[in-house]
């Protein structure tokens, strides 16, 4: 078993744990118990590595598998997003202590407003006094946000000062680094979780299996991969590295659906990156721009 350690690549990562049997690619994972123990398996391989945050949703039963199988004692410390706010704000705060519960944890890390565009609505102001609340009360240690560009996040950090800003940028799509807007947030103090950092498994997509806004720009993504091969640099290594060097960025957030899909990723992360033009990997931002809205988050 290999340990890593704190200075290690996996201790940047964090993991979005994906418990949807249909990610596991085999029909007897499906079982409650098989899929309580593959996640026990997946998190003591995370431990090993060194990653300490899991990113949880409140969808689903995910928390709960999480709760019954953490390692003893457990090294992790976890984000929790908040309900939507049309569910009216006690319902927001009710679940997000119902999350701690559910994760048999005292108390999160950082707890995140799952709509940055909430935040500008009429109530946006009384449900950021609830998160700080709750952390005044110390159940979170942290609050935060996930923001897309469209919600202004650099102006949104300087007005309302989180602890932690979650933003999605990749190597497909460099828009917050290159208007310079991580380079904004980090200026605001906040921590910077990187999402979507595999375009939604747009890197590895053939032109099959593209979404249909993505239809177009398959020889975009082509051209980018095969930058890549000519460098020795395989998609998932190509990403990574690309999140990693990123300004202010602290954690980078990974998807991962089974302890062999993070063993793929813990490779990439640690194999050595050749020097790369990453400005010559991106696609247009006005295609990444139409076609956001079809590619799902990495977390």
């Amino acid at each position: 078993m290999t340990v890593f350690t704190s200075s290690s690549p996996g201790s940047r990562l964090a993991l979005a744990v994906v418990t949807a049997p249909e990610r596991t690619h085999n029909p007897a994972v499906a079982a409650t118990g098989a899929r309580e123990e593959a996640i026990r398996h997946l998190l003591q391989t995370a431990a090993d590595a060194g990653i300490g945050l899991v990113a949880t949703r409140p969808e689903g039963d995910g928390e709960r598998l999480l709760g019954q199988a953490w390692p003893f004692p457990s090294p992790f410390q976890v984000s929790v997003r908040t309900l939507p706010l049309s569910e009216g704000l006690d319902r927001v705060e009710a679940r997000a202590r119902r999350s701690l519960e559910r994760l048999g944890l005292p108390r999160g890390d950082v707890l995140l407003v799952s709509n940055a565009a909430e935040l500008a609505g009429a109530d946006g102001r009384a449900l950021w006094d609830r998160l700080q609340g709750l952390k005044a009360k110390g159940l979170y240690r942290r609050i935060g946000v996930c923001a897309t560009l469209e919600d202004g996040p650099a102006l949104l950090a300087r007005r309302l000062q989180p602890d932690v800003v979650q933003i999605g940028c990749n190597l497909l799509d460099q828009r917050a680094d290159r208007d310079g807007t991580l380079a904004a947030i980090a200026g605001t103090g906040a921590e910077i979780h990187l999402s979507s950092v595999f375009a939604g498994g747009l890197l590895f997509a053939g032109g099959d299996s593209l979404p249909a806004a993505w239809a177009g720009q398959a020889m975009a993504l082509s051209r980018t991969r095969r930058r890549l091969a000519e460098q020795r640099c395989d998609p998932m290594q190509g990403a990574l590295a690309y999140a990693f060097q990123l300004p202010g960025v602290t954690r980078v957030i990974t998807s991962i659906a089974s302890s062999a899909e993070l063993r793929a990723v813990l490779a990439a992360a640690h194999a050595p990156c050749p020097k790369l033009d990453w400005s010559t990997m991106a696609v247009e931002a006005p295609a990444v721009a139409e076609a956001s809205a079809a590619v799902s988050s990495a977390a």
